[in-house]
């Protein structure tokens, strides 16, 4: 691998998120002792993507879930992951925070290109995590404190085709939630809704179903798909 010839915020998402073998990881390393580029988007990745670990906790790892993981991955990942799981097998690594989760995460990152590179440099001003009633996480919001906002999908919502998942923010219950905008499809996508006041750390954000074209009362009349509360990047 050539990665002066390759996206480098995408390699850089692949290296933190562990997806590459070890010849292509010691490449990085190497490089970015003196690739000022590739190191500030190593770390920017690294930013970006803690919420998403920090918020999780770690669980056992059974072999029948590393199977999955491997035949879920594109085929030149699933040498990075054997090598974990053999690593796991030597009590190497001892857990993997939220398994399946990494795995939607790493798949829909690298498939949809990486829709957010070009807000890399933009900071956000709260992360909210997205979990179903279970518990499991499905999205990422990131809300920039003006009229932009960045939906990350982590699941493959099951969307029919006269619905759409809209996307809702609850600045003060005096104001009542507020759409965002609507999701094209089931991709991840930058937002430009209303201006709203600057968020607050624990801010409501969540995903509901609605009708084509959105709730036609301007207020959640779907069901639920994800919620969670904003928290200031790490």
């Amino acid at each position: 691998m050539r990665y002066e010839h390759a996206d480098i915020p995408s390699i850089a998402d692949e290296y933190v998120l562990g997806l590459l073998d070890r010849r292509e990881t010691a490449e990085i390393e190497e490089a970015m002792a003196e690739d000022l580029e590739l190191r500030a988007a190593v770390a920017a990745s690294r930013d970006r993507l803690l919420p998403l670990d920090m918020a999780l906790e770690p669980v056992a790892v059974d072999q029948a879930l590393w199977q999955r993981i491997e035949t879920a991955l594109p085929d030149r990942h699933q040498t990075a992951v054997s090598e974990a799981r053999r690593s796991s097998n030597d009590n190497r690594v001892a857990i993997w925070r939220n398994t399946a989760v990494g795995a939607l995460a790493a798949t829909i990152l690298l498939a949809a290109g990486l829709a957010f590179s070009l807000m890399r440099t933009v900071e956000p001003v709260v992360i909210a995590v997205l979990v179903s009633e279970a518990g499991e996480v499905q999205a990422i919001v990131e809300d920039f404190g003006n009229e932009n906002a960045a939906v990350r999908l982590l699941t493959d919502f099951d969307v029919p085709n006269d619905k759409t998942i809209q996307v809702w923010t609850l600045p003060s219950r005096e104001m009542g939630p507020v759409s965002l905008g609507l999701l094209e499809g089931v991709h991840s996508a930058r937002l430009t809704g209303p201006e709203l006041p600057a968020p607050n750390v624990n801010q409501l954000y969540e995903l509901t179903l609605e009708q084509a074209g959105g709730s036609p009362t301007g207020r959640p009349t779907g069901p639920i798909l994800a919620k969670g509360f904003a928290r200031l990047p790490r």
